[in-house]
């Protein structure tokens, strides 16, 4: 039986205010002024949306109901539990957490339309003008996006800003790393790539913005310079890595829309959870969302070849570093972000002052200073810093070798 297209918008509007007051929205005396009922007659409207669904608010003749009818208490229920726990979260986010955590069988389109309807969620406004997708390319590893994102990502503590590292896979849109970190540093850059070296292999290109680390650019938003190259652009030289500049954000694109993936979907994540530092965040991040992530967005490459190559035996430690070149002082020590290293003697050497060397801060924090491929010293990490030039620090060896002699002499026994 057809109907009227004013008995279908009736029906529809009677619907909308029905579902914003189950919802909350608004209560039941302001839906009855909405509609121009009265209580008692919004309540046997009601009853009959309960029982027969979206026909009982078109018809008051007795109808079979439909087998996909949901009743109005389970709408309720899905309607409170995005307003009392997951409220934020878009709709698509909120329909895979609800499957996943609450056994919710109903479609997203089902879902996207009631929470509307409840005015719980706004309707997407249209979108920006029309833009020619790029292509991703064909082999897994074969182009990776490296991007830095500061957010406040601790929904529960807004004061703080982390940033977070996210390397992705062009062609298979697999997340794989992400990090949070206090701060966009040359050394959160480089533990993202020694860890997807490590698990991966060297991939062919990597993509990033014109940022500190990554380019040395002479004038603001003006072409980089090729050569003068950053500690991260010597270290993918190093390895064999074309590393490709981005010079807008539209080029940027599959990692500016991750990014806003992550402040939409991790922030709401770590709130539910109740996560309220880094290392917990961060925790979450590899054991929970990374793995969920990518189950949901990943796509299998149109080349099924993976473009990584094995690592071998390049010592990565020595690369993903910090260097700079020094010359040795006639003491024989070393000056290095605020540190006076003191070297020990060498073999073959009477002095090594005038030598020109090269100092390491590597990833662990520890120091090493090299004279081409041949170790000069090794230095600890964690060390006090010197309050004269005449303090030095010295070798993990001499420290050890000092330390030991300091330690009490216990007394000798007979046996």
């Amino acid at each position: 039986m057809s109907y009227p297209d004013a008995a279908w918008e009736r029906a529809m509007t009677v619907q909308e205010v029905i579902l914003k007051a189950l919802g909350g929205e608004i209560h039941w005396f302001q839906a009855a002024d909405i509609l121009g009922f009265s209580p008692r007659s919004l309540r046997r409207w009601r009853e009959r949306y309960e029982q027969y669904g979206y026909v009982g608010l078109v018809d008051k003749r007795r109808q079979a109901p439909s087998v996909r009818r949901i009743a109005a208490p389970e709408v309720e229920r899905r309607l409170r539990l995005y307003r009392e726990r997951y409220r934020g979260f878009n709709v698509r986010h909120f329909h895979h957490v609800a499957k996943r955590e609450h056994g919710v069988t109903v479609s997203y389109s089902f879902l996207k339309q009631t929470l509307q309807a409840a005015g719980l969620v706004k309707k997407q406004r249209a979108r920006g003008r029309h833009r020619r997708r790029r292509e991703p390319r064909a082999c897994f590893g074969e182009l990776l996006h490296i991007d830095g994102s500061p957010h406040a990502w601790l929904a529960l503590r807004p004061t703080e800003r982390a940033v977070l590292i996210v390397v992705l896979d062009d062609a298979t849109k697999q997340v794989l790393y992400a990090q949070l970190w206090s701060g966009e540093t040359t050394a959160a850059i480089m533990t993202a790539l020694r860890d997807v070296i490590t698990t991966h292999g060297l991939p062919m290109a990597i993509y990033t913005d014109r940022a500190h680390w990554a380019f040395n650019t002479p004038k603001a938003n003006g072409p980089i310079n090729r050569r003068q190259l950053t500690q991260v652009g010597r270290a993918l030289e190093r390895l064999g890595i074309e590393h490709i500049p981005a010079y807008s954000p539209q080029a940027r694109g599959r990692s500016e829309r991750l990014n806003r993936t992550f402040q939409d979907r991790l922030v709401n994540e770590l709130r539910v959870a109740q996560i309220t530092t880094l290392p917990a965040a961060n925790a979450y991040l590899r054991e929970r969302f990374i793995p969920d992530y990518n189950a949901t967005f990943s796509c299998a490459p149109a080349d099924p070849a993976s473009a990584f190559v094995p690592v071998g035996k390049v010592d990565l430690e020595q690369i993903l570093c910090h260097q700079e070149a020094r010359l040795v002082a006639r003491d024989n020590t070393v000056t290095f972000a605020g540190r006076i290293f003191q070297l020990a003697r060498q073999p073959g050497r009477r002095s090594c002052a005038g030598l020109q060397v090269t100092v390491r801060r590597h990833l662990t924090g520890e120091y090493s200073i090299w004279a081409g491929t041949r170790r000069l010293g090794h230095y600890p990490a964690v060390v006090e810093r010197p309050r004269d030039r005449r303090t030095a620090v010295q070798p993990v060896e001499a420290a050890w070798t000092t330390q030991k002699a300091r330690l009490p002499q216990l007394p000798q026994t007979s046996l």
